[in-house]
């Protein structure tokens, strides 16, 4: 039975989709104590990439924001496996987002903005967080964002 994070989803028209299958030798997820700490999650969607390319060239930053939402969701996804049930999420404690840019772009923390709003929206102040919104030339599959989520857990 879904509990009150994953309830809160489905108002919002989401749907905690299958974790993303790693793509190399990592976990998903990882737990050590009260943390869960995320690998980087790609925007896939039925296991792929719906866009790839650069922000600033071939993907707009809204499209971009939009990706960066699936992210957190894959991200929500992945916790979910390490620590059995989203409602045991004291809270987010923080967002590393990746924005492969065009040489030109510098609209990273906007792009991001749409991994930490969705967060927000799902989780409420447990998904206040600290955050770092970083630029690079390229990632994985050619990706243009990519999301890693460290949450606190409630004690066992």
């Amino acid at each position: 039975m879904a509990g009150t994070v994953e309830a809160r989803l489905a108002e919002l028209g989401l749907t905690l989709p299958a974790v993303v299958p790693p793509l190399a030798s990592y976990q998903p997820a990882v737990r050590s104590g009260v943390y869960v700490y995320t690998s980087g999650q790609l925007p896939m969607v039925d296991g792929k990439l719906a866009v790839t390319g650069k922000v600033g060239a071939e993907v707009t930053p809204d499209e971009a924001k939009e990706l960066a939402k699936t992210c957190a969701l894959n991200a929500l996804a992945a916790v979910k496996s390490a620590a059995g049930d989203l409602d045991r999420i004291k809270r987010v404690v923080k967002v590393v987002g990746f924005v492969a840019s065009a040489s030109d772009f510098t609209g990273q923390p906007a792009v991001i903005n749409g991994a930490s709003e969705l967060l927000g929206e799902v989780l409420g102040d447990k998904g206040v967080h600290a955050r770092s919104a970083v630029g690079v030339a390229v990632l994985p599959l050619d990706a243009p964002v990519e999301v890693e989520v460290q949450v606190e857990l409630v004690d066992d």
